[in-house]
């Protein structure tokens, strides 16, 4: 009787092992990167190189505003490059990830432009 309650405590133990792993695993996980194309219409900006945010407006007339995060290709296309971008109105391709309901800025291209790899 000892040894079969000792294997169903076994048995109990990795399940709970395993429910924690996946939970974990869950929590830990980035979330998916999304993307959005549209003429930036507004830069919450200090200065060229103290940019904060920017608001776009989507060829379907949606207003979408975003977070600068750190960008993955921030040499390539600096964020104070937005402020032409307001004065030219060529849309942006802007790649984010949703961080509780903040649109944070992961990558920002030319739309008409190909992106480089993400």
């Amino acid at each position: 009787m000892n040894s079969r309650r000792t294997a169903v405590v076994g048995v109990g133990l990795v399940i709970a092992l395993v429910a924690v792993l996946a939970i974990l695993v869950t929590l830990l996980q980035e979330p998916p990167l999304q993307t959005e194309t549209g003429v930036v219409i507004a830069v919450d900006a200090a200065s060229l190189t103290d940019v904060r945010g920017f608001t776009i407006r989507t060829a379907d007339g949606r207003t979408v505003v975003f977070r600068l995060g750190e960008l993955e290709n921030g040499t390539e296309f600096p964020p104070g490059h937005l402020g032409e971008h307001v004065a030219t109105a060529v849309p942006v391709l802007v790649t984010y990830r949703d961080d509780g309901g903040d649109r944070v800025v992961v990558r920002l291209d030319d739309a008409f432009a190909s992106p480089g790899p993400s």
